[in-house]
């Protein structure tokens, strides 16, 4: 199923492999159980907020792995319309968030990484939400080919650190400049692994969690 690791203001950490000292359970939904699972989708601690863990099928050429599957996601009331879709590159050391976009344009974006790995990141900005302000921090891995689907009213970034990755990012809205916002990626409790990382101009000057208001509301996922 792969390892997966939740991180939140109060440092509780813990796998997707079940511990009865954990203290938030996941819950596990499966694409289709047939002959063989193509695709389990895991929702997080944060509601709404899936990790996506396809099947990798290796063999002498390299392996096969399919990403996404409008089939499932539709199954589970997920949204499975992206118009867009993106890539950055970028070098060891990079953090790129973080990053959502606003209302009317606010959109659900599913993200792998396709080579290399990332720490991931996504945070809860929906007012009434039960996770508002916390967030987790998940290893995406190109050879796991694991994903996470992020909800509208989440800030998303992540950090790189290996020599380099490529980062995809299936969008459900296209990009509008005017709304393009973010808070600053160390002003909400996560523990990332760089304290120093290479940021953009831009990323330095995005507000805090704490001064942020945030417009996004939460509808019970």
């Amino acid at each position: 199923m792969g390892r997966l690791v939740y991180q939140h203001k109060s440092r509780v950490h813990f796998t997707l492999a079940y511990n009865p000292a954990c203290r938030i359970a996941d819950k596990v939904i499966v694409g289709q159980r047939l002959s063989r699972i193509d695709m389990e989708l895991i929702e997080t601690h944060l509601p709404g907020c899936f990790h996506v863990q396809p099947k990798v099928f290796p063999d002498t050429r390299g392996h096969f792995v399919k990403l996404f599957s409008g089939e499932v996601f539709a199954k589970h009331g997920l949204t499975t319309d992206f118009p867009e879709l993106a890539c950055s590159v970028s070098k060891r050391s990079v953090l790129r968030g973080l990053h959502f976009q606003l209302p009317p344009a606010d959109h659900a974006k599913v993200v792998y990484c396709v080579e290399g790995k990332v720490v991931d990141a996504v945070v809860d900005l929906r007012v009434g939400s039960p996770t508002y302000g916390q967030g987790g921090l998940w290893e995406l891995d190109a050879v796991r080919g694991n994903g996470i689907y992020i909800p509208r009213g989440f800030a998303h970034g992540f950090y790189v650190p290996v020599e380099k990755a490529v980062f995809v990012y299936k969008i459900e809205t296209p990009w509008v400049p005017s709304l393009d916002a973010g808070i600053a990626w160390d002003s909400a409790g996560l523990d990332w692994p760089d304290k120093s990382p290479l940021l953009s101009d831009k990323d330095r000057k995005l507000p805090t969690l704490a001064e942020f208001k945030s417009p996004f509301k939460y509808t019970g996922r």
